[in-house]
């Protein structure tokens, strides 16, 4: 069952993800001397960002972190870049301490999937943060999601209403040049993380908050694979929660 947690605005919310994702980092550090984490990227990950890098008592050092997805054909250069957009707000304000493996979908992304599904086979993952897109999806798992795949990473193809929603968002000069394909962790390699931090800000993201929480799990909302693993917690803000009847 999720925990759900609503909370007044879009920086509490920030602050609170990130200081329950930096106690399970710490937590891991003291148990096995490494952390591994997954981090994310977009909007909704601005204020989490900002408040993880200055979260004290971690020796980044010893923190290995992986990315959610990529996409397929953009340089690195491109301001929509995932990996431009976590060197800048994760990686550079921590000195360059953590071991940032980035996902790179310039060249070959069947070749790049192998490299990142060897690099992360067999790996505890400690602490995912997270979001969930607009068409509920979850990193680029579009509906409908593959639940099934056991791959940690693969090849997806993006539909409108994701692609839409990242040319709304401003990364993109024109729906047009939104990428239709990305590489993005698998569904059941989100699942395997320890504890789940999912952070879901805005109006925008009410319906499909609604039916990850509260519609049937189904490939068709794929952020509702969520009711089924053991310590995910969400964050919200009111606008996002609003149209839960259990709000």
């Amino acid at each position: 069952m999720l925990d759900i947690r609503i909370v007044p605005d879009k920086a509490t919310l920030g602050a609170q993800a990130a200081a329950l994702g930096a106690d399970a980092i710490r937590e891991a550090l003291a148990r096995h001397g490494e952390a591994t984490i997954i981090v994310a990227t977009g909007a909704s990950q601005f204020e989490v960002l900002q408040h993880l890098v200055a979260a004290e008592g971690i020796d980044w050092s010893k923190v290995t972190a992986f990315h959610l997805d990529e996409y397929v054909g953009l340089s690195e250069a491109h301001p929509a870049s995932f990996r431009r957009y976590l060197r800048e707000r994760f990686v550079a304000p921590l000195g360059g301490a953590v071991t940032f493996i980035p996902v790179d979908g310039e060249n070959d992304p069947q070749a790049e999937t192998q490299r990142l599904n060897a690099l992360i086979a067999g790996r505890r993952i400690d602490v995912c943060f997270a979001g969930i897109g607009e068409n509920c999806h979850l990193a680029f798992n579009d509906p409908p999601a593959d639940f099934e795949t056991t791959e940690p990473y693969i090849v997806v193809t993006l539909d409108e209403a994701c692609r839409r929603q990242q040319f709304g968002e401003g990364w993109f000069e024109s729906f047009e040049a939104v990428p239709q394909r990305a590489i993005s962790m698998s569904v059941r390699q989100i699942m395997t993380s320890k504890l789940i931090v999912l952070s879901v800000p805005d109006e925008r993201k009410a319906k499909a908050t609604r039916d990850a929480v509260e519609g049937p799990v189904s490939p068709l909302h794929p952020a509702s694979i969520l009711q089924t693993h053991p310590n995910t917690v969400l964050f919200l803000d009111p606008p996002a929660a609003s149209l839960l009847a259990k709000a």
